[in-house]
């Protein structure tokens, strides 16, 4: 028997079925009974029932990509915040390769960055790279954070919601898989992109959520709301996850479009022995 919906918002403690369910994460048994072990919302599938928390902190994994502001500069490497309980370092040599140069000179302290996470250690120490398309140093724009587990309600179905914003507000946007969102545009249609991703975050464990920011797009933009080919024939519903996972459809690195306003480096001959595609080189 279950006592509770799919959805509904329960606090630490709360029974949420009888011995017929099985624990999912954000639960436990205790005398036949799943309870959930925080705040969260109840997604319930199959005979499973899990608790997807409302806040959370960002989990590093390998191969997310993150953005990061650097925060202290050593002799060797950059140290970031990536809106994590554990902060980031980028080595010297992964810019430079064996050259030897001032590190300031290229990124200073409250610069940000896209990143790519190459490892995680036991102890979480978190290497970051910026080997890849489009990773570097962002030029003007605003940050804007949110809870790592709505970035997947942010982006949407096939990248549906964040391209809604995108071609309303035509600024650029890329999402950090640890809930830092960068946009770049004009000062104006910035703060309305903030707006509308704040009210996502939010209301993000609502249903009809998209023709809420579909109105508020057109309210604050001062035009008619109409339908767009985003959302036809794409049910809306809350994604679950407590560790971003994306939807099987789309991969995040497919539908970050990687803005024009990054700045890429210029990279030194890498050792002989190391081959590296054109793609994969930093500019």
């Amino acid at each position: 028997m279950i006592f509770v919906e799919d959805k509904e918002i329960v606090i630490p403690g709360d029974i949420l079925a009888d011995e017929e369910y099985h624990s999912g994460r954000g639960t436990f048994k205790e005398n036949d009974k799943v309870c959930s072990s925080l705040v969260g919302l109840v997604a319930i599938r199959d005979k499973k029932i899990s608790v997807i928390p409302l806040q959370s902190k960002y989990i590093p994994k390998r191969g997310d990509v993150v953005i990061g502001e650097v925060t202290d500069i050593r002799f060797s490497m950059w140290n970031l915040d990536i809106n994590s309980p554990y902060s980031g370092f980028l080595p010297a040599s992964d810019v430079f390769g064996k050259e030897k140069r001032e590190l300031n000179r290229t990124f200073d302290v409250g610069d940000v960055l896209f990143l790519r996470v190459v490892d995680v250690d036991e102890v979480k120490k978190v290497k970051l790279g910026l080997k890849g398309r489009g990773l570097g140093k962002f030029r003007g724009g605003i940050l804007i954070n949110i809870t790592p587990t709505k970035v997947p309600r942010l982006i949407g179905k096939k990248g549906s919601m964040i391209n809604m914003i995108k071609d309303q507000t035509h600024c650029e946007v890329i999402v950090g898989q640890n809930g830092v969102v960068w946009v770049k545009g004009e000062p104006s249609m910035e703060r309305v992109a903030e707006k509308v991703i704040n009210m996502i975050e939010d209301q993000a464990h609502t249903s009809g959520l998209t023709d809420r920011v579909r109105n508020m797009l057109a309210k604050l933009l001062g035009i008619e709301p109409e339908e767009t080919e985003y959302e036809l024939g794409e049910p809306e519903q809350v994604e679950e996850s407590d560790e971003l996972e994306i939807s099987e459809e789309v991969e995040i690195t497919e539908i970050i479009e990687i803005s024009e306003e990054t700045e890429e480096l210029e990279e030194s001959e890498p050792p002989e022995e190391k081959e590296e595609s054109e793609e994969d080189e930093i500019d």
